[in-house]
């Protein structure tokens, strides 16, 4: 029987500009600074077609399994519990090191890593009690943690991952990828939806239909953040079984509601809340979740259900 330890990181070595080979390189002081033995933690790098692997045969055999990177780390992290289905045997903590981390804002793990480094974060995290959070499905692969998006939103990480891929952001900084996020906003400005419907069940088990066809985006939310700290939800609740929905129809409000907070979103955009929803959408629709561009990758029929509930430590504010 394979010994089961205590803290598995799991470390992609690019994320962040290459912050997760510091990470790496520290765990060693830092984890015996705190008391632990070797044998109680194990420390891997990610690989770029394993990644799914390496996080389902650290789910099975570490009680509390450590992300470290960014959105992407941590979605193939919570997709491989998805999959495996042991959300009670395992808790899930993150360090973020990427450019959106809206999850760990949310958990109050990035300003404590932004602001006090890493050790004062590993060992907030080895003391953390979890708490219930809500995954969905998506098309009964995907996993839906922090937000699915189709429209301007989409169209700019779909542009800015080309431009990245193509080698026109110079360097690998969060703040490059800020910057050039800006650019690609003022030249994907005009992108609205082409023909988009939404079906939603509610929470009493009622259908509604919206005809989304020439907004600008519509936003579907898990968790209170959204494009690396905005936030257009009202009365988000990670754990209560319903997602919020932000279907924006012009760029004032697009601008407004990730700009000028709740008593902006309150009288300008409607937000609806579902246990169900589904999106059927045109062909060249641009699609991301949780920050991937998928767009292209998912049809153009979205079906989202609820998955289950894993357990995340969060730190107190």
């Amino acid at each position: 029987m394979a010994v089961r330890t205590k803290y598995h990181f799991l470390i992609n070595p690019i994320s962040g500009g290459g912050q997760g080979k510091s990470v790496f390189g520290f765990l060693p002081e830092i984890m015996d600074s705190l008391g632990f033995e070797r044998k109680d933690w194990v420390a891997e790098y990610t690989t770029a077609t394993g990644q799914h692997e390496q996080a389902t045969a650290a789910l099975l055999s570490t009680d509390k399994l450590i992300a470290v990177g960014g959105d992407g780390t941590v979605s193939a992290v919570l997709r491989a519990l998805m999959k495996s289905q042991v959300y009670t045997d395992v808790e899930v903590g993150l360090i973020p090191l990427g450019t959106g981390n809206d999850l760990a804002r949310v958990l109050n793990l990035y300003g404590a890593y932004a602001n006090r480094g890493l050790l004062y974060l590993v060992r907030q995290l080895v003391q953390a009690n979890s708490r219930p959070f809500d995954l969905w499905k998506v098309n009964g692969d995907h996993v839906l943690a922090n937000y699915f998006s189709s429209g301007i939103d989409a169209r700019i990480a779909h542009d800015f991952n080309k431009d990245r891929a193509s080698g026109k952001i110079p360097g690998n900084s969060a703040f490059f990828n800020k910057l050039h996020y800006v650019r690609r906003f003022f030249g994907d400005r005009a992108h609205r939806l082409n023909h988009v419907s939404l079906r939603f069940r509610d929470a009493k088990g009622q259908w509604h239909s919206k005809n989304l066809s020439r907004f600008r985006t519509v936003i579907i939310g898990n968790i209170p953040s959204f494009a690396s700290g905005a936030n257009p939800f009202l009365d988000s609740n990670m754990a209560d079984g319903l997602l919020e929905i932000v279907p924006v129809k012009s760029l004032f409000r697009f601008m407004g509601g990730i700009g000028l907070g709740t008593s902006f979103v309150r009288y300008f955009l409607p937000n609806y809340h579902a246990k169900e929803i589904i999106l059927e959408l045109s062909d060249e629709e641009f699609l991301q979740l949780d920050g991937e561009d998928l767009t292209g990758k998912l049809g153009n029929r979205i079906h989202i259900s609820h998955a289950g509930q894993a357990q995340l430590l969060v730190l107190r504010s």
